[in-house]
């Protein structure tokens, strides 16, 4: 880049542009949330038939269409701040040499030269003529000192001088060349396709996209505070609350893991990072899917006539031992994102609010991690997080999907006018057998101060918003009341209240003999069995391993809290529709303490 161009150059446009890019980004959220807030959700709630599907059908489309643009503006802006910022850095360093060299008495002309006058050293007789002078950029410290020998021998005192200005001069014209260089590939693979679909392979070209604008932008990057590391949910918020909502857009374009991931944010932004992530992820799985070659016949009749009559096939096997596990993983994600995907796709059926995503990771602690929000945490006046039990994965993850939606529609019966929000919460790695792991306290030791600093950000977040804190009740089931347990172990007396009411449905303990050692009175503490063999043995194998301190679980008399009546009929009916048992737990989140039902 010459020197006209760099001085011509107004990095301030390139931010008005990043500027005008993160506002499309803005509509572009905002229309989606119309889209799929409104207008769907309003054809599911008073629509049924097949143009109605198709309808949604299409919206569907649009909404990722806005979801894609959103996305890509932010990473487009992003870059442009990038490209000005360091453009804004070459430019200052310009115009600083060129300022210096006037004071100095000398001319910088239009090709980086750099003229020096007359002069003479202290002892000399007569001034020695000017010249002009070329700078070198760079930082070789052998130039380097020949030019200092240079400047020493030389009569007249100006060159000296000279060279330094034409050397920072070219310094700063090859920052801005390189820099040039360095963007115009990066904002070229910003374009996007010239038609109207969103592909899985258009995803992927986001994650790659923003690997290089990250990578290209880490100058600028660097100048954004970054957040503290191992930072509680407090001082994460203190920290997004800290940058400009510029800064903020920026951050989350190139990093929605982290900002997803972060305890103590508003739900909507959690919501917006962890999109982008099940966008991109359910794209690059579903690629990976489709390469897998197409599973070949299992079974084939066995041709020696002997038992048994069909045998496996050898190509199956080979296929099997090369891709079956691989298949496996990835089915078994993908249909976890579908689930995810269907219940935003949901939302308006049956006055069901909008969800939003708090937490996602495919691999996370093995089983993968799910955080969902029925409705605004933040806003909501009562939230209740439940935490289900032994085999829970994002595989699985529909029918606790399920579950925490019934909690939401059978706790707004009991709210009036008040709003209800309910998360379910997977974010540890949930036993995956019921004899040999389920019996450990082991995974409620890594899950309990996850839940915990899970509850402190769902305080924090809220108490940002509006400055009060929602009435929050934590439930689980089965292995997740331990995990639930072991969670208030976590923290200190002094942290202020998160939790107002613990609800445990076939709990096996939870790692207490008393209800007030959860942190609430006794009274607020709630729990639930089944009259069935399985959900029997489920507590007292819990009781027998030691899950309840002094083999006390939450359903015995002597634990102190509220025994709930259940009509559940096994381990696993907790949650059907329309049941006591689901009423009971709803009316708790609700705060309709006199609408629970209790043993005698």
């Amino acid at each position: 880049m010459d020197l006209a161009t760099l001085k011509a150059l107004k990095p301030s446009e390139f931010e008005n542009a990043a500027d005008a890019y993160r506002a499309t980004a803005a509509m572009a959220d905002a229309a989606k949330d119309t889209v799929d807030n409104q207008i769907s959700a309003g054809i599911r709630n008073q629509l049924k038939g097949a143009t109605s599907d198709a309808a949604l059908r299409e919206l569907s489309a649009v909404s990722k269409n806005f979801q894609y643009v959103q996305t890509e503006c932010g990473l487009v802006s992003t870059a442009l701040n990038g490209f000005a910022f360091d453009m804004a850095s070459a430019k200052r360093k310009l115009e600083a040499a060129i300022e210096d060299a006037r004071a100095d008495h000398c001319t910088v002309h239009a090709d980086g030269s750099v003229g020096f006058p007359a002069g003479r050293k202290p002892g000399e007789e007569k001034d020695a003529a000017g010249g002009t002078v070329t700078g070198s950029a760079g930082s070789d410290p052998t130039a380097a000192a020949l030019e200092r020998q240079a400047a020493n021998i030389h009569p007249n005192p100006y060159y000296g001088v000279a060279i330094e200005y034409a050397d920072r001069i070219a310094d700063a014209l090859r920052e801005a060349t390189e820099a040039d260089a360095k963007w115009e590939p990066k904002l070229r693979a910003l374009r996007a396709d010239d038609d109207l679909v969103v592909s899985n392979r258009d995803w992927t070209d986001v994650t790659s996209d923003r690997d290089g604008v990250t990578d290209a932008a880490d100058t600028y990057l660097d100048s954004i505070k970054p957040p503290p590391k191992e930072a509680t949910p407090e001082e994460s918020a203190a920290w997004w609350k800290g940058l400009t909502p510029e800064q903020q857009a920026d951050y989350l374009a190139v990093h929605p893991n982290a900002i997803g991931a972060m305890n103590g944010l508003p739900s909507d932004i959690r919501d917006d990072a962890n999109r982008m992530v099940l966008d991109e992820t359910r794209a690059k799985y579903q690629l990976d899917l489709n390469t897998i070659p197409k599973e070949p016949v299992k079974y084939a009749p066995n041709t020696n006539g002997s038992y048994p009559a069909a045998v496996i096939t050898a190509e199956w096997r080979q296929w099997n031992d090369k891709y079956g596990a691989k298949k496996a993983r990835l089915d078994g994600a993908l249909k976890g994102m579908t689930a995810i995907q269907d219940r935003f796709d949901r939302t308006g059926e049956k006055g069901l609010p909008e969800a939003y995503l708090l937490g996602f990771d495919p691999t996370g602690l093995g089983d993968g991690k799910i955080i969902l929000a029925n409705g605004n945490p933040d806003t909501a006046d009562h939230v209740g997080v439940w935490v289900p039990g032994t085999k829970a994965s994002l595989e699985s993850t529909r029918g606790d999907l399920g579950r925490a939606e019934g909690l939401w529609s059978t706790s707004q019966k009991f709210s009036g006018d008040e709003k209800i929000s309910t998360i379910l919460w997977l974010d540890y790695n949930a036993p995956d057998n019921v004899i040999t792991q389920a019996t450990s306290g082991e995974y409620a030791a890594e899950g309990g101060p996850r839940l915990h600093d899970f509850l402190e950000g769902n305080r924090v977040a809220q108490e940002t918003t509006d400055g009060t804190r929602s009435h929050t009740t934590v439930l689980g089931h089965s292995y997740g009341s331990t995990v639930v347990g072991v969670s208030t172990q976590w923290g200190s007396w002094q942290d202020p209240q998160t939790v107002d009411d613990y609800v445990f449905a076939g709990s096996p303990g939870v790692q207490a003999d008393q209800a007030t050692d959860l942190g609430v009175r006794g009274d607020h503490v709630w729990a639930m069995s089944a009259d069935a063999a399985d959900d029997r043995i489920v507590r007292e194998g819990g009781r027998a391993a030691g899950l309840g301190d002094n083999w006390v679980i939450p359903t015995d008399e002597s634990f102190g809290g509220n025994i709930m009546k259940s009509d559940a009929h096994s381990h696993k009916e907790f949650y059907d529709e329309g049941s006591l048992s689901l009423r009971n737990q709803a009316a708790v989140i609700a705060g309709a303490y006199d609408k629970v039902k209790l043993e005698q």
